[in-house]
């Protein structure tokens, strides 16, 4: 099993697609990790020996910031927006979409469950 920047990757996928269980590292960035190392987008996880694995986390090390560093550069890039009180900042503070989808219906992920109203009560007759 290949650990890399304190992930374990899982060893009976390609190497272009285990590399995307890091955090930070999509499919463009780990063909360019792979380019880089000479290892076949095609060759398995389970298949890479002991160099090919030292010069990808190299590469990582050196060029990528992934895992930890990256989440909390994010997280200071959010507070940065709630601190200036920007219109993102607020959206982000209220819990609601921050880009630009509609929120009347679906956007179910942002706001959480359903909360229910009550309809208006009738009038009774007399």
């Amino acid at each position: 099993m290949a650990r890399i920047a304190g992930i374990d990757l899982p060893k009976n996928k390609r190497g272009e697609i285990g590399l995307t269980y890091i955090y930070g590292i999509g499919r463009s960035t780990a063909q360019y990790i792979l380019d880089k190392a000479n290892i076949s987008h095609d060759k398995k996880v389970s298949e890479w020996n002991d160099d090919e694995q030292a010069a990808i986390r190299n590469i990582i090390a050196a060029e990528i910031k992934t895992e930890g560093a990256l989440r909390s550069e994010v997280q200071t890039h959010i507070k940065r927006l709630l601190d200036i009180a920007c219109y993102r900042g607020l959206r982000h503070r209220k819990g609601l979409p921050v880009r630009g989808q509609r929120t009347r219906t679906n956007s179910r992920t942002r706001k959480g469950k359903r909360k229910t109203v009550a309809g208006k009560k009738k009038a009774p007759k007399k």
